[in-house]
């Protein structure tokens, strides 16, 4: 079980790292101006990032944390709190997936201006869900 968990932990790391770093990352590959080339070094690092590195690392964290639900046994609220804060996570990871795709499409009818928007509340959203999960998690609150 120890290293069921700290597989899930690690997982868990490097997802919400890459979500933070990818809405930051996608927030600043959106130029200003439609008439501004995007650095292309950046814009080649979002995709290998999202589908090599955030994907697999969410699906690994979801499924240890489902093996060690299954392990462990007992449903408690805060765990169920818990999973539905995770499933508003997997939101954020699938916006930064469709963000990714404007920002490689920024020449046609997309505004920058709406994509760096919703990037910044996609990082500020996951940081509070993080935040949420952490309180629950090491909390364990009842209620």
């Amino acid at each position: 079980m120890p290293w069921l968990k700290l597989l899930h932990i690690s997982a868990v790391i490097v997802w919400s790292g890459c979500l933070l770093y990818m809405a930051a990352a996608i927030a600043s590959a959106a130029s200003a101006r439609p008439a501004t080339p995007v650095d292309p070094s950046r814009q080649r690092l979002l995709r290998p990032m999202f589908t090599l590195m955030a994907t697999p690392a969410a699906l690994v964290a979801i499924a240890s944390g489902t093996a060690i639900f299954l392990l462990q046994g007992p449903v408690a609220v805060w765990l169920l709190a818990k999973l539905g804060v995770v499933s508003l996570l997997v939101l954020g990871h699938g916006v930064c997936g469709m963000l990714i795709l404007r920002t490689e499409r920024q020449h046609e009818n997309t505004s920058p201006v709406r994509t760096r928007v919703v990037s910044a509340l996609v990082g500020a959203s996951s940081a509070l869900w993080l935040g949420t999960i952490a309180w629950l998690v090491l909390g364990k609150p009842v209620f």
